[in-house]
């Protein structure tokens, strides 16, 4: 599970610099501008890298952080997904479409890998 939350770890936060440049907040209508931005990522980004901790450490809480980075993985796939269908033309680039496609695979990736320690311990359990 180590691999698979690294590199759905690393799309996200290629994509958070990526959104930058697309300037998301703008897409979001966030609050504060890029400011609000920021500080959503401070708290994103803090959130995977304690989680990647945890999984590194095997801790208790490893699985649920596990799941909450492969569902911002996911949810961030479907939600350019949708901005697509929008017409929207941000995120259009080679490389940012790239990245949005990888924060998805790996993401499944990352469920794969957490499914199978789930039924590693209830085999363990029995």
């Amino acid at each position: 599970m180590t691999r698979s939350y690294f590199w759905t770890m690393l799309f996200l936060i290629l994509h958070q610099i990526d959104a930058a440049y697309w300037k998301e907040w703008e897409m979001f209508y966030l609050p504060g501008g890029v400011q609000g931005f920021l500080v959503f990522n401070l708290a994103a980004i803090a959130l995977v890298l304690v989680g990647y901790r945890h999984v590194l450490l095997g801790t208790q809480r490893a699985k649920f952080y596990a799941g909450v980075c492969a569902a911002l993985g996911i949810g961030t796939s479907l939600i350019h997904a949708g901005f697509v269908l929008a017409g929207l033309e941000q995120f259009h680039l080679p490389l940012s479409v790239a990245i949005i496609v990888l924060c998805l695979a790996c993401a499944v990736w990352l469920l794969r890998d957490l499914r199978h320690a789930q039924g590693q311990l209830a085999r363990q359990a029995a």
